[in-house]
C-alpha cells in the first residue's frame, strides 16, 4: 500500500477513529506493513511474540491447544496480550488466506499506547468485549 492508502485504511478502523489526520500520519510512520500468505503462522503459542498486529485485509484463525477459538478480520488486532503481560502468546495465529497487516515491534507498544490514549481506550474496549464473550461461553 502507498502512504495515502495506508492512511485511508487506518482512518477506517475503529481502533484509530478518534485520531486526526496528523496523528494518523504519525501512526503510519511508526508501524510497518507486512503481508503473509495463506496458512502462515504469525504467532506461535508458547513462544515469544514478535509484535502487535492490526489486520488491514484478510482473516486469521486463533487456535489454542489445537482448537480454533476465534476468527479475526479487517480492523481486528492481535499480539497485544503477550506484549502487555510480558508472556509468550497463549495462542497460535494462522492466516486463513492472504493477510495484510500493520505491525508494531513489541518493545514499542507501551510508548505507542501512552502516546495515543484514544487508541489505548479503544483497545481496552475491544479486549473487554473479547473477555465478555469468552465469559459468556464458559
Amino acid at each position: 500500500m502507498n502512504q495515502p492508502q495506508t492512511l485511508d485504511a487506518l482512518a477506517g478502523l475503529a481502533l484509530f477513529s478518534d485520531l486526526d489526520r496528523p496523528q494518523l500520519e504519525a501512526v503510519a510512520h511508526t508501524m510497518s506493513e507486512e503481508s503473509f500468505p495463506a496458512g502462515q503462522r504469525i504467532l506461535r503459542q508458547g513462544f515469544s511474540g514478535a509484535g502487535f498486529y492490526i489486520i488491514l485485509d484478510g482473516e486469521v484463525t486463533v487456535r489454542v491447544d489445537g482448537s480454533d477459538v476465534a476468527r479475526l478480520s479487517k480492523g481486528d488486532f492481535f499480539g497485544e496480550i503477550s506484549l502487555l503481560l510480558g508472556d509468550a502468546p497463549i495462542a497460535d495465529v494462522i492466516t486463513s488466506g492472504p493477510v495484510h497487516t500493520l505491525q508494531l515491534a513489541g518493545p514499542e507498544l507501551r510508548d505507542f499506547l501512552l502516546a495515543y490514549p484514544p487508541v489505548m481506550y479503544r483497545m481496552l474496549q475491544a479486549i473487554s468485549r473479547r473477555l465478555d464473550r469468552a465469559n459468556r461461553r464458559s
